[in-house]
């Protein structure tokens, strides 16, 4: 997935660095992770000490506190920081392609929703770097699938009102729009060398909204805060009404796309 003038995603730095206008909100509304899939993260890695690249609001982070882990989080964003950090989160500020492990070893690298904002090739040799032999590196996306007339009517709304988006682009999301990150993702851990051959896992799981629901949590979309605050609200009312065409809330079909590799060491 590009964003804008064919960048790649880890380029597009303003979109990136966009979430954190409102951290409250996406704390609030954006979705979690399957617990079983923290938990078979948990149990494939070879100790509790996990690093959580991008962390945001700490929700993945919070999660694998909950399996048993010891997370110390990475994040870009002072703001998303600080939220964290106010849920019991370690977090250190930094771009995780700069920051510095200090010598400490981790037994799982994780990354939610987070590893596009990333060089894939620098992220996947920071993580090497973070690892300790054993350790596993999981990346992790909730791609949404909304029912097919949904789609549509949103995508609708988007082309009429944001043309060249690329959410206007998308009338079907779902595990096809994540392929390229995807992609891009495991070229990265192969061209590092350090890693086992990489996997992928899958857990499907739903979640009604509401209408009121559904629009608590759109801005907080990458770059949908940096959108004219007139454009927004007009983008807001006309999602709304195709919700109330549905009566007034959907069930969103979620894919957990898993990317992940074991962290080895070349014999001497």
């Amino acid at each position: 997935m590009s964003f804008g003038a064919d960048r790649p995603s880890h380029q597009a730095r303003e979109m990136a660095e966009s979430f954190g206008s409102d951290p409250g909100r996406y704390d609030r509304t954006r979705p979690s992770y399957p617990t079983a899939m923290v938990e078979r993260v948990a149990a494939a890695s070879p100790g509790p000490r996990v690093l959580d690249v991008g962390c945001g609001t700490g929700i993945a982070a919070r999660q694998f506190q909950a399996a048993g882990c010891q997370v110390l989080g990475v994040e870009v964003d002072p703001r998303m920081a600080d939220f964290a950090r106010g849920s019991g989160i370690e977090v250190e500020v930094a771009k995780f392609e700069e920051w510095d492990p200090a010598g400490r070893t981790f037994d799982a690298v994780v990354s939610g929703q987070t590893w596009h904002w990333v060089d894939p090739v620098a992220g996947a040799a920071k993580a090497a770097q973070a690892l300790r032999p054993q350790g596993r590196l999981a990346l992790f996306w909730n791609v949404q699938q909304p029912p097919d007339g949904l789609a549509e009517a949103f995508s609708a709304v988007y082309r009429r009102l944001l043309p060249g988006s690329v959410f206007a682009a998308q009338t079907r999301p779902g595990v096809d729009a994540y392929s390229r990150l995807v992609d891009k993702a495991a070229e990265g851990i192969e061209a590092d060398g350090g890693f086992g051959q990489a996997e992928q896992w899958r857990f499907d799981w739903e979640q009604v909204y509401t209408r009121d629901e559904w629009l608590d949590q759109v801005p907080t979309a990458g770059g949908h805060s940096r959108f004219p605050p007139a454009t927004l609200n007009e983008l807001l009312a006309g999602l709304g009404d195709a919700i109330d065409r549905e009566g007034g809330s959907f069930t969103m079909r979620y894919v957990t796309v898993v990317l992940t590799a074991e962290r080895i060491v070349a014999a001497p």
